[in-house]
């Protein structure tokens, strides 16, 4: 229904921000990294800053919740996170405040179960099931943003082989590209698929 609010903030509390969209105010329920990402807020609508936040609405049988993302790649990780049986909004919430979307994607990747676990309300075995069913989606994504040729300035020219994809795809995962060439010459990749390559390597780096 909305895909992004673009409007006056004029309320940000714990967990919530209000944005005045033409004089209606829309009450979104935010992560702690989207709060923390947000400026000062003005009661008065025509002082207030101007912010865009992405959203999601969930609609229940007795109620609608307005989920609001600094960054479409939050948005991303939360609707993925909600994907994952037995994990609601509150869960996924929790796991974004705790970690960014780029160290989300790091932890997955690299089963880091106890990372994901630190989050209010998210046990062992959640964090388990959340490897489980996001691991290969992530590690695939991140491969196809290296194959697409990305965004940035690091992905100008057409990755030339495996090793290269995988020194990228870890820069898109939050690594410099110093620490990506160290840890890849520890891995014999002749024979490894660039899925298999990246989640070595994001195994080693997490150590």
């Amino acid at each position: 229904m909305f895909y992004y609010l673009n409007g006056k903030l004029t309320v940000l509390e714990s967990a919530v921000a209000v944005i005045d969209v033409g004089g209606v105010g829309y009450k979104l329920t935010v992560s702690g990294t989207t709060h923390d990402s947000l400026p000062a807020p003005k009661a008065n609508a025509e002082d207030a800053p101007t912010v865009k936040l992405y959203t999601d609405l969930a609609v229940r049988e007795d109620d609608m919740e307005l989920f609001g993302f600094y960054s479409s790649e939050e948005l991303s990780s939360f609707k993925m996170l909600i994907s994952v049986s037995g994990v609601g909004p509150k869960a996924a919430l929790a796991i974004l405040t705790l970690l960014t979307p780029e160290k989300f994607a790091l932890a997955v990747c690299s089963e880091d179960t106890k990372t994901l676990s630190k989050a209010s309300g998210v046990g062992a075995k959640t964090a388990a099931r959340i490897v489980l069913e996001l691991k290969d989606k992530l590690t695939k994504e991140s491969a196809s943003v290296i194959s697409s040729g990305g965004s940035g300035a690091a992905f100008t020219e057409a990755p030339k082989n495996r090793l290269s994809e995988a020194q990228d795809a870890l820069v898109v995962l939050g690594y410099s590209r110093s620490e990506a060439i160290a840890v890849l010459k520890t891995i014999d990749t002749g024979n490894l698929e660039l899925e298999e390559i990246i989640r070595l390597a994001l195994k080693k780096l997490m150590k």
